[in-house]
């Protein structure tokens, strides 16, 4: 009667410490599934932060060329004998420049800040 007493004690105690066990088991599988979501998740937020920093560059690179193109055809018509440019094309001019240094400067502006962030 000894042995079979102390079986019935321990077996209230092995059943409740299997069940922790189980839900411990549980516990870090939910854990290792959220890890690897939320690792998803930073990987897609970089991506299209990539993605958003490129259509910027693109967008920057689409006005200088809007600006080089538009200075190169005023300067074309200039040239033009009977085209008779009034003040407007000169106006138009200068602010395109204006514009282009302005950003040119914003620009390096950005990337010097940038650097001593780092």
């Amino acid at each position: 009667m000894g042995i079979e007493s102390v079986l019935i004690a321990c077996l209230p105690s092995a059943i409740t410490g299997f069940c922790f066990w189980c839900i411990e088991q549980k516990i870090q599988k939910q854990s290792k599934k959220l890890e690897k979501e939320e690792k998803q998740r930073r990987e897609a937020q970089d991506k299209r932060e990539k993605l958003h920093e490129q259509q910027e560059l693109f967008l920057v690179q689409g006005v200088n060329a809007a600006i080089a193109l538009g200075e190169a055809t005023a300067r074309a018509v200039q040239r033009i004998p009977d085209a008779h440019c009034n003040g407007d094309m000169h106006a138009a001019l200068d602010y395109a420049a204006k514009v282009k240094h302005e950003q040119k400067d914003f620009l390096t502006r950005q990337g010097i800040e940038s650097i001593y962030e780092s």
